[in-house]
């Protein structure tokens, strides 16, 4: 049974190696020195924000999400763990507060992509660049709330 924390300072070496793996698994059209460069970006953002990390019965981080006003920033689950239902179980747990939850995509993650549509989300709109300018499409995506 997984349970849900706010992360605190000593998580963040866990957080990042939990990116790392996932983005070593699902993040193959990253250009190696884009990927480089978003990882020194993170190590100094992570600290700075709390994420909502998703604990395995050991006690283990398994996942982490990052939500920023009604905005999941951030969704990513140990690579080990892939397919157990973690992505799921932490965004049905953001939609009980914010049932009209938005999102963004690599469109290239075609695995993210087909996880938010199996989860119910919409595409709304579509940018040619991620959030930083660098050329890596993102699909808008919201939850279309039944309340």
């Amino acid at each position: 049974m997984l349970q849900f924390r706010p992360s605190t300072a000593d998580d963040i070496p866990r957080i990042m190696d939990i990116w790392r793996k996932a983005v070593d698994a699902t993040h193959h059209f990253l250009a190696p020195e884009d990927r480089a460069a978003i990882d020194v970006e993170l190590c100094t953002f992570f600290p700075q924000v709390t994420l909502t990390l998703a604990v395995g019965p050991a006690g283990n981080i398994v996942g982490f999400m990052f939500l920023h006003p009604g905005h999941l920033e951030a969704l990513f689950v140990d690579a080990a763990c892939h397919g157990k239902g973690i992505g799921r179980a932490l965004v049905n747990a953001v939609l009980v507060q914010h049932p009209q939850l938005t999102t963004d995509v690599n469109e290239q993650n075609e695995q993210a992509v087909a996880f938010y549509q199996r989860m119910g989300f919409v595409r709304t709109g579509r940018s040619a660049f991620d959030g930083q300018g660098r050329a890596y499409p993102l699909i808008h995506l919201r939850y279309p709330s039944q309340f």
